[in-house]
């Protein structure tokens, strides 16, 4: 795991958390794509999952919001 930078709280410890696992499941699903594992619209419907995934942990975490 990378060091974390930024303002250390709690939330902001989870959503780097979830981002590295982010970057590491799109990783994979590249990777799968690009072996012809699994197609590039299968690659993208996956992608496009996480991603909404990630936009619900910012908004439950709340991170980015003024205190």
């Amino acid at each position: 795991m990378n060091s974390y930078k930024g303002e250390f709280t709690l939330d902001n410890l989870v959503f780097n958390a979830n981002v590295q696992e982010f970057t590491h499941q799109i990783s994979d699903i590249y990777g799968l794509s690009n072996q012809g594992t699994i197609s590039q619209k299968e690659a993208y419907t996956q992608i496009h999952v996480l991603f909404e995934a990630l936009k619900r942990s910012k908004q439950e975490l709340r991170i980015g919001e003024n205190p």
